[in-house]
């Protein structure tokens, strides 16, 4: 699956203001909800936190990968965002964090939802790539850094 067909522009927000962990799966909540039809803002935060209960989504170095399944979903959802300033988000590295990739799937698709964690977390992976997104100056630089990518999947 391309990143492109996960994030949408309008699912993408540069320089948001986080405050805390709990506020900002709010935020995300918000963006998601006209993506996601018959799915309350509610349903989505509610999903997020239940899996951030299990354990951090926090996976060092600054991002956090925040996902969850939804039931009634037809569609896998994405958000990214980045942080006007890094907020604590129990983090493995205790490092607080800047870069968000929420992720929404349908409950049926747990073999895409791996696999697209995957491939967002190598992106994530890339020190091009979230250097890029951390100076991106718009939703729309930061959508296009994040989309557009080399054939090796590294930011271009």
């Amino acid at each position: 699956m391309q990143l492109a067909d996960l994030l949408s522009p309008d699912c993408t927000k540069c320089a948001v203001e986080g405050a805390s962990k709990k506020r900002l799966l709010e935020t995300i909540s918000q963006i998601a909800a006209p993506k996601l039809v018959g799915i309350t803002r509610h349903d989505i935060f509610e999903s997020l936190l239940n899996r951030e209960r299990l354990g951090s989504t926090g996976i060092g170095l600054g991002i956090a990968i925040p996902h969850g399944r939804l039931a009634n979903a037809t569609q896998p959802v994405a958000v990214l965002i980045t942080l006007d300033a890094p907020i604590e988000f129990d983090a493995i590295d205790n490092q607080p964090v800047d870069i968000i990739f929420a992720l929404l799937v349908p409950e049926s698709e747990h073999e895409n939802h791996l696999q697209t964690l995957a491939t967002v977390a190598r992106r994530m992976n890339d020190k091009v790539c979230t250097r890029a997104l951390r100076h991106a100056d718009s939703d729309q630089d930061l959508y296009t850094i994040f989309v557009n990518e080399d054939d090796d999947g590294s930011c271009n």
